[in-house]
């Protein structure tokens, strides 16, 4: 073998040997590991917490009907009874007219009726204390006598007689017109609710007398125990000690139009919705709520105090 083709062939085997080693090491070489990741998940933002509803707010009871007349909105400090005594009702009969369950929960802005359902509150509103009557007469009549209901029937008849003759006078001798007299005021018409038979509550004397801004009523001293006697028919609507500054207190209504209350006792001798008769024993004098034995009495009139002297019968 010549030795170039010695050296051919050892090129050769060289070539293969380093082709072999090669791919060798190319089967053998190892990818580094691939660490997948994941995608962090992005979360939606969480939805605000729905606003809880505030609670609906109740509507004052009857407070449609504020400011009408025949009803009173409550004020701080108020009470059915008080609220009772100064319309001249029975806190139990208001309590019933506006729907009132509990007595004792009351709240200030409710409105309340203070005159019966039956009763149109505008005319309550509008009906005056006392009316005086004024009656015309013929510029010539004179005022028929009214002693007697005989002669009250006859007026009519004797008016037209006399403006008949004063007619026939004035045909035969033509005189000047006579001045015409000022109209006749009679006494002021009393309703039927005045007509009450009144007596005084207590025999002792009067050390406070009314006044409509510092006494409601009068003032009658005495002892205690002294009885304390219903100044008139009635029925009780209030016996108790729940209205402050009147200590044992009772108020009985006598009609649609006139209560009285008896205060600072020492012992209440009637009971709620119990009928008393004029006269009637109905409480014992004390000083509940009070400096001294005494007996405050009101005459209320629709509600309003008037002065129980103009009432009661001198003594």
């Amino acid at each position: 073998m010549s030795s170039n083709s010695w050296r051919g062939s050892r090129a050769v085997a060289v070539s293969v040997v380093s082709t072999m080693l090669i791919v060798g090491c190319a089967s053998t070489q190892q990818q580094a590991p691939v660490e997948e990741r994941a995608t962090p998940a992005v979360r939606p933002p969480s939805p605000a917490p729905a606003a809880v509803p505030a609670p609906p707010v109740k509507p004052l009871r009857g407070i449609e009907n504020a400011g009408k007349p025949g009803y009173y909105t409550i004020r701080p400090g108020d009470t059915l009874i008080r609220i009772g005594l100064e319309n001249g009702q029975s806190w139990k009969d208001i309590a019933r007219w506006s729907g009132i369950d509990n007595p004792n929960q009351i709240e200030v802005g409710e409105v309340v009726r203070v005159v019966p359902p039956s009763v149109d509150p505008s005319v309550v509103a509008t009906r005056p204390v006392a009316s005086a009557r004024v009656e015309s007469r013929p510029l010539d009549a004179r005022p028929a006598p009214a002693a007697t209901s005989a002669s009250a029937s006859s007026a009519p008849t004797a008016v037209a007689t006399a403006a008949s003759a004063g007619e026939s006078a004035s045909a035969a001798a033509p005189s000047a017109p006579a001045p015409a007299p000022a109209p006749r005021e009679t006494p002021a018409t009393r309703e039927p609710d005045d007509n009450i038979n009144w007596i005084w509550p207590a025999g002792g004397p009067v050390s406070g007398t009314f006044d409509d801004a510092r006494n409601k009523g009068i003032t009658i001293t005495g002892k205690a125990g002294d009885p304390v006697l219903a100044a008139a028919d009635g029925r009780v609507v209030y016996a108790g000690s729940g209205l402050r500054g009147y200590g044992n207190l009772v108020i009985v209504k006598h009609n649609n139009t006139y209560l009285t209350a008896y205060a600072h006792n020492q012992t209440l001798l009637v009971k709620e919705d119990q009928v008393v008769r004029r006269g009637q024993r109905i409480a014992e004098m004390g000083s509940s709520d009070a400096s001294r034995v005494q007996l405050h009495f009101e005459i209320r009139k629709q509600g309003k105090p008037i002065d129980p002297a103009r009432l009661l019968p001198p003594r």
